[in-house]
C-alpha cells in the first residue's frame, strides 16, 4: 500500500505479490541484519544455556574478544614502531646521496606547503550565539512563542481502516484512492521510525521535509502533534502567522533560523512546524495579507539542503491548498508530499464507531452505523467528531439507557456542515500529478500498464 506522498509502491490496498510492478531496492539494513544472524549461529546458537540460570559471564568468550582489542592495540604499537624505523631508514639514505637529496626534499616540502595555502576549506556556519548556554537560547525560544507545547497525541489515536478493495479496483482498471490507513502508515515510515531511532536515520534514506495537504478536518495538525508525541520531540512553530513582528529584518531572520537550528540540533530530535505551508511559496500575496508569508522563501530550502544524515531535524508543513504555492518551489522545499483524501466507506465506519464510544455514548441495536457510514460519504473526520459531539451531550449520555441513539440524530449536525466535493478532491490530485513524486508515479503506473 502506498499513499500518493511516495508514488513508488504499487499497491494501494489488499492484493498479493502476484502482479508484476515497482520492486524496491537492496536496503541498506540487510548487511547489518546478515552479520547480527552470522554471529548469532557461530556463538550462541551452539551453546548450552541451560544450566546458566543466573547469566554468568563465560571467560574464554571473553577472553576471545579481548584478545583481538590487545592485538589491534600491540598492532598500532608494531606499526609507530616500524615506522620509526623506516623514517631512520629514510634520513640515512637522504644523507647518503648528498645535496641533490636535500634539495629534492626542499621542494617537496615547498609543494606542501603551497597545496596547505592554496586549499580551500569548506565554510562553516559562524555560531552567532558563541557565548549563550543552551538553556538561555531555549528560553527565548519558548518566551517569543517559537517554541511550542503541543497536546500529547498518539500515531494509533488516527483512526482509519485498511482499504480492502485496491486490488480489486486496480483490476477493473480503476486507480484507487488511499486509505486513512495508508496515510498513517506513511507518516509512522516517514517522520516517525528514522526520527525514533540515531542509527536509522543515519542509515535510512534521509528524509529531512514533509508536506501533508488536505481538506479541512483531515487531521493535519493531529498527525505533527502525533509525531512529536511519539518521539518526544521539541515543537518549533515557524509559521508565518507566529512569526510575524518577531526578529524583524534580514539580521532578525538570521538569528532566528539560527537559534532555531541550533537548539534543534543540541536537544534532538526535533520538528519543525510550518502551517499553511504553500504561502511561502505564492505566487502573489494578498493585499489583507500582513504575515509577509513569503519571509522563509529564500532561506527555508537552503537550511533543509544543509541538514546531515546525523541531524534528527524533521520539517513538517501542512496545507489546505496546494496549488496556491510554485510546485517547483514547494517541491524543491519538501522532499515527500502527503495526500490526505476523505475517508472511505470503511474509516467512516470505524470513526462513528470509536468516536461515538470514547465520548460517552453506546452502540445500540437501534444505531445503524452502516447506513451512517453510506449517507456520509465526503465529511471529514473533523466533520464526524463535530457531529458526534453535538448529539452526546452531557443530558443525552444521561438518558442513553432508557433512550438509546439512533442514526437518524446524526444526520442533522451533519446537514449543517459542508462536506468535502468531488472538485476539491480532483484539485488534490491535479497538483499532486504536477509535482516530482506525482510525475514518477504517473511513469511507473504508465510501465506497469504496458
Amino acid at each position: 500500500a502506498s499513499v500518493l506522498s511516495s508514488g513508488i509502491n504499487a499497491e494501494y490496498g489488499g492484493g498479493g505479490d502476484d502482479e508484476e510492478g515497482f520492486k524496491l531496492g537492496p536496503s541498506t539494513f540487510i548487511p547489518g541484519i546478515e552479520e547480527a544472524s552470522t554471529t548469532y549461529e557461530d556463538i550462541w546458537k551452539i551453546r548450552d544455556e541451560t544450566d546458566n540460570f543466573q547469566q554468568k559471564y563465560d571467560a574464554e568468550l571473553i577472553k576471545e574478544l579481548k584478545r583481538g582489542e590487545v592485538e589491534s592495540e600491540i598492532r598500532v604499537q608494531v606499526d609507530d614502531l616500524m615506522r620509526a624505523e623506516l623514517k631512520n631508514l629514510k634520513a640515512a639514505l637522504q644523507k647518503d646521496a648528498g645535496k641533490k637529496g636535500g634539495k629534492a626534499s626542499a621542494k617537496k616540502k615547498g609543494a606542501k606547503k603551497k597545496d596547505k595555502k592554496g586549499g580551500k576549506k569548506g565554510k562553516k556556519d559562524k555560531d552567532l550565539t558563541p557565548d549563550r548556554t543552551i538553556e538561555s537560547l531555549y528560553e527565548e525560544l519558548v518566551k517569543e512563542g517559537i517554541l511550542v507545547q503541543y497536546p500529547k497525541v498518539k500515531v494509533s489515536d488516527y483512526l482509519g481502516e485498511y482499504s480492502y478493495l485496491g486490488t480489486t479496483l486496480r483490476h477493473a482498471n480503476i486507480e484507487p484512492m488511499p486509505s486513512l490507513s495508508d496515510v498513517r502508515r506513511v507518516v509512522t515510515e516517514y517522520g516517525i521510525l528514522p526520527m525514533g531511532s540515531q542509527t536509522v536515520h543515519e542509515t535510512a534514506p534521509h528524509v529531512k521535509s514533509i508536506m501533508i495537504a488536505g481538506p479541512h478536518g483531515t487531521g493535519k495538525r493531529m498527525l505533527v502533534n502525533a509525531i512529536c508525541s511519539e518521539l518526544g520531540a521539541n515543537l518549533m512553530d515557524l509559521s508565518a502567522e507566529n512569526i510575524c513582528g518577531k526578529y524583524p529584518g534580514k539580521a532578525g531572520l538570521t538569528m532566528l533560523l539560527h537559534l532555531v537550528m541550533k537548539v534543534g540540533k543540541l536537544l534532538q530530535p526535533t520538528v519543525v512546524y510550518i502551517g499553511n505551508a504553500e504561502k511561502t511559496f505564492v505566487k502573489k500575496v494578498a493585499k489583507n495579507d500582513m504575515t509577509d508569508p513569503k519571509r522563509l522563501k529564500k532561506e527555508l530550502p537552503k537550511i533543509i539542503k544543509k541538514m546531515a544524515p546525523e541531524d534528527r531535524i524533521l520539517f513538517v508543513g501542512t496545507s489546505l491548498t496546494p496549488w496556491d504555492g510554485d510546485v517547483k518551489g514547494v517541491c524543491q522545499c519538501y522532499q515527500k508530499i502527503v495526500l490526505i483524501p476523505r475517508p472511505d466507506y470503511a474509516s467512516r465506519y470505524l470513526l462513528f464507531k470509536e468516536l461515538i464510544m470514547r465520548h460517552g455514548g453506546r452502540l445500540a441495536p437501534t444505531l445503524d452505523l452502516s447506513s451512517l457510514a453510506k449517507i456520509s460519504d465526503g465529511y471529514t473526520p473533523g466533520h464526524i467528531l463535530t457531529a458526534v459531539k453535538h448529539v452526546l451531550t452531557e443530558r443525552r449520555i444521561q438518558q442513553l439507557q432508557r433512550k438509546p441513539l439512533t442514526a437518524a440524530e446524526f444526520v442533522t449536525p451533519l446537514a449543517r456542515i459542508d462536506p468535502i466535493y468531488k472538485e476539491e478532491e480532483e484539485q488534490f490530485k491535479a497538483f499532486y500529478d504536477k509535482t516530482t513524486m506525482g510525475k514518477k508515479r504517473q511513469q511507473l503506473l504508465k510501465e506497469d500498464g504496458e
